[in-house]
């Protein structure tokens, strides 16, 4: 997975932290988290807070 890849992230967030609520998750938590996945693979100087906050919406979403 890339940064880019925004719903498969949001997707293995919320299998990876059924627990977690993604209001309450700040961007550098969310970053290390994304980093942490097993099927991701990019560079972490390609990621901005668009990019987080994007993921963080798409788990909203996902975890609604």
């Amino acid at each position: 997975m890339k940064w880019t890849d925004i719903n498969d992230i949001a997707i293995e967030l919320c299998d990876a932290h059924p627990d977690a609520d993604p209001l309450k998750i700040n961007f550098v938590d969310l970053r290390d988290w994304v980093m942490a996945l097993p099927d991701f693979n990019d560079d972490p100087k390609h990621c901005g807070e668009k990019i987080l906050e994007a993921i963080q919406q798409a788990w909203i979403d996902e975890a609604a």
